[in-house]
């Protein structure tokens, strides 16, 4: 369910409660990544992520007419899983940024190779950057938007606990990780009835 105006605080409301939220957010957060190898993590977003993200923005640019505010929903909103799906922010993580710029050249089109695995289901790989190409021809970006479409047998069997196993078959970077037991039924929260 999309974020609305009325779920937002003022700027003043979360400067009174930005410590508390904070700390929710950040502790809800830590069942919601994997790290894929040494230099990839999956951040996994939600209603309250997304929350989280947009009243930072707010804050940070001081934004308090209704479009600007609007424009930060219609920005973040895309982000929330609808019930169907889970939706992560990827990102390539390299310290040394001579080392990043050759990873990120060695690396293109990985957005397209990184999937999900319930159990015995087929892998379902990720649908990448519906907003926007983040690659070119010399190199992909160290953040990309991702989109797993998660069918109702898959879902049903993450519910009995199923084992989640999330990885990436690029040429480049093959890994392959199980997902905590508190990640899956995380991100099992995401998805519909």
């Amino acid at each position: 369910m999309h974020l609305t105006r009325d779920d937002l605080y003022s700027l003043e409301q979360y400067a009174q409660v930005r410590g508390d939220f904070r700390a929710r957010v950040m502790d809800h957060k830590k069942h919601r990544q994997v790290q894929i190898g040494a230099h990839v993590t999956l951040y996994f977003e939600d209603r309250l992520t997304m929350q989280y993200q947009i009243q930072e923005m707010l804050r940070v640019e001081r934004i308090f007419e209704a479009e600007g505010i609007q424009d930060e929903l219609d920005a973040y909103n895309p982000l929330i899983p609808d019930g169907t799906n889970w939706k992560a922010t990827f990102m390539i993580e390299y310290e040394d940024v001579d080392e990043r710029r050759d990873a990120l050249a060695r690396l293109r089109g990985i957005e397209d190779q990184v999937w999900v695995q319930v159990s015995d289901f087929e892998r379902v790989y990720a649908i990448a950057d519906e907003d926007m190409e983040r690659e070119d021809e010399a190199k992909t970006s160290s953040v990309h938007f991702l989109r797993f479409e998660i069918a109702a047998p898959m879902a049903a069997a993450l519910k009995q606990g199923a084992k989640l196993a999330i990885g990436i078959d690029h040429p480049e970077y093959r890994y392959q990780v199980d997902a905590p037991p508190a990640v899956r039924d995380s991100l099992t929260q995401d998805l519909a009835d």
